[in-house]
């Protein structure tokens, strides 16, 4: 354990951070670049003492959950977190479960895209965040109980009173990704109750129980192109893109239209029918 590289480590990753892309509003002139200690505890959910006790290379040596917390918090990529990790001497392996929480990095994305629909899922495909746009286009997912905004869940036991959020085309093909994704949770967390009991729970459905059961690997397409009917505006064709968090293991998938197309327009105008679009 090397207080003192932990301390140089964490002062100079803040530093680098700019307040707007962690959700901070920059009103006042700073006096020092970065963030403030305050708002790196804030955004880690430790106390500022604690935090600047870091920084000074004195107090208690920090736990691996304090560790992913800080590292979470700074945006840190995967090879400063290993480095982090390294400096306390511990392995920077996968935590024992999915990572539940949006870094603020991904969060800053989410609220800027605004043309875009965005939303964010963890290891075990629980949906995390989403901006309005993709509430109005899949489906609001604030309306749904925690459980339910679990991709696999809603794809293999869809319920009626519930959101239309699959339709989409793809059907079957999306759902060859969502066992591809298990499969790895599976791996990644061994010791997750919440993966092994999801895996369980969806063996009661005959098209997970044949997918997970296939050898077959699933190998997205370079380019994924997705229609589906809106009820509100109308016949849409669809970029879908997916963008790896690997330090926190999670992925953001976007659906955009193609500049100038009708169904830009379209999506253009379900985006301004939002509340704050």
């Amino acid at each position: 354990m090397n207080l003192r590289a932990i301390a140089t480590f964490l002062r100079a990753r803040r530093e680098r951070m700019r307040p707007a892309h962690a959700g901070f509003a920059s009103r006042a002139r700073r006096r020092t670049p970065g963030l403030r200690r305050e708002e790196v505890a804030y955004l880690a959910g430790i106390s500022p003492e604690y935090y600047t006790q870091l920084e000074q290379a004195r107090g208690r040596h920090p736990s691996r959950t304090v560790l992913e917390r800080l590292a979470r918090a700074l945006g840190l990529s995967g090879q400063e977190r290993a480095l982090l990790f390294e400096h306390a001497g511990i392995a920077a392996g996968y935590p024992q479960r999915p990572i539940a929480t949006p870094g603020p990095t991904v969060l800053h994305l989410v609220s800027r895209l605004t043309d875009t629909s965005v939303t964010v899922h963890d290891a075990q495909l629980d949906v995390i965040a989403w901006n309005p746009l993709a509430a109005a286009l899949l489906g609001d997912f604030a309306t749904l109980a925690p459980e339910r905004r679990n991709l696999a869940r809603r794809f293999f036991f869809p319920r009626p009173s519930e959101p239309p959020h699959f339709l989409l085309t793809g059907g079957e093909q999306y759902g060859a990704y969502l066992v591809s994704k298990l499969r790895l949770a599976a791996v990644r967390y061994p010791e997750a109750p919440a993966v092994r009991e999801l895996v369980n729970e969806l063996q009661a459905s005959r098209d997970f129980r044949e997918l997970w059961a296939s050898d077959a690997a699933f190998v997205p397409p370079r380019h994924l192109v997705k229609t589906t009917n809106h009820p509100r505006v109308g016949y849409l064709e669809l970029d879908c893109m997916v963008l790896r968090v690997p330090e926190d293991d999670q992925e953001i998938v976007l659906f955009s239209a193609k500049p100038g197309s009708v169904s830009a327009q379209r999506l253009r105008a379900l985006a301004s029918s939002v509340p704050g679009g």
